[in-house]
């Protein structure tokens, strides 16, 4: 393993509060009582302090503020925030910069303070614009709510807005999935994150599932008819649940996806971080509980870091790029992992023979019955992957963020 230079650097923030916890999420996400604003952001703070060792001389590219619901923290709070981090940080001039907002937490002037600080994306977890649905989910807002709180950002000068929209929703119809990315394609958002409502281990819907919950064949005609009509209008698939307008990709999920590093900060925060110098990558996971972080005054929160092996990085690699509906640069896998194309070519020629990729000279990209089984596709670079560090990784894409 060698590295010529270090991958992009993004930040990812996570503010781990909830005014009331959806019964689908798995996230690090806590119900609040008293919001301890001031704090949250002084931990923050010091938690970035001690990695800044780790990153001396790089430029951060994105930041995304996650949750939680980080739109319960005021304007006066977020712009604290940022004052810190441009103390702390050297950040490029382009920066892409994300908030998390949920329709019931949103406010106007805390939108314009947000705009003001420096945020320049929005993601808004509407889910659904459907109020039987929204109530089945467990959500505090309804439809109206969503519009407002998209109308809000819209005022507040927000001109690059993702909205979340869920299917396969608990007697959900194909008809009204439809309807439900229909009002975002009227509405003009530059960009939609649709997903399938999975039921996850640890989540109130695992121990009392839904009733009527809509079979694998229904669920997939939601999504292809979803896929075709999004097509129609416009929008880009450029990742496998993500949609955008012309040059309106999510920049630090792209970061994700093509491996390059992030600092995670704030309670329960993973981050993976290329020490170029040293020809090591190394991964950490903080503190998970709000309240012991706090008590820890975000000092000492690292509870777990490994060093990526070279199986470690063939299969994170792959189980990330393979995401893209464009794949990947061949040049890419050498730049962000420090290790040649060799190293799985094999397994490159055995899924090429199986029709799940193509493979030229410039780079490898999913088939399209490649992005349909792609955790097949992903699943055939298990071999390269490390036991030790498998439990390690097994929540890596629950960092994945709108």
């Amino acid at each position: 393993m060698a590295f010529n230079s270090n991958p992009p650097l993004g930040l990812y923030i996570h503010l781990p509060w909830c005014e009331k916890k959806c019964p689908y999420c798995d996230f690090n996400s806590h119900e609040v009582d008293k919001l301890p604003e001031k704090e949250y952001i002084e931990a923050l703070l010091h938690d970035l302090e001690q990695d800044l060792p780790l990153i001396w001389g790089r430029s951060i590219e994105s930041i995304f503020i996650g949750g939680g619901t980080p739109s319960l923290f005021s304007g006066d709070t977020i712009e604290q925030l940022f004052s810190g981090l441009r103390a702390l940080l050297k950040l490029n001039p382009g920066i892409e910069i994300t908030m998390e907002s949920n329709p019931g937490s949103a406010d106007a002037a805390n939108f314009r303070a947000y705009r003001e600080s420096g945020v320049n994306r929005l993601s808004i977890g509407v889910q659904s614009f459907n109020d039987d649905f929204l109530t089945s989910l467990g959500r505090i807002h309804n439809s109206e709510l969503a519009m407002q709180a998209f109308g809000a950002a819209r005022s507040a000068g927000f001109d690059n807005i993702n909205i979340d929209l869920m299917y396969g929703l608990p007697g959900q119809t194909v008809i009204q999935a439809l309807a439900d990315v229909q009002q975002a394609v009227d509405i003009g958002v530059e960009h939609i994150s649709h997903y399938q409502l999975t039921i996850e281990p640890n989540t109130l819907f695992h121990h009392s599932p839904p009733a009527q919950m809509p079979d694998d064949d229904l669920s997939w005609e939601q999504q292809c008819q979803s896929q075709v009509m999004l097509a129609k209008a416009g929008y880009q698939q450029y990742e496998i649940s993500a949609y955008s307008q012309q040059n309106r990709q999510c920049q630090h999920n792209l970061n994700y996806w093509h491996f390059g590093d992030y600092l995670g900060i704030g309670a329960g925060a993973h981050g993976k971080i290329t020490l170029g110098g040293e020809n090591r990558v190394i991964r950490r996971v903080r503190q998970r509980q709000p309240q012991t972080y706090l008590q820890n005054q975000g000092r000492d929160t690292i509870i777990n870091e490994k060093e990526l092996a070279t199986a470690d990085l063939v299969f994170e690699f792959m189980l990330n790029s393979l995401r893209l509906s464009q794949g990947f640069e061949s040049k890419l896998f050498t730049e962000n992992t420090g290790l040649s194309l060799n190293e799985v070519l094999p397994t490159l020629q055995t899924a090429s023979e199986k029709g799940l990729i193509d493979i030229d000279p410039a780079g490898i990209c999913p088939t399209a019955r490649g992005f349909q089984f792609l955790n097949d596709l992903q699943s055939m670079f298990l071999e390269h992957k490390s036991p030790k560090n498998q439990a390690f990784f097994s929540s890596g894409n629950k960092f994945i963020h709108s």
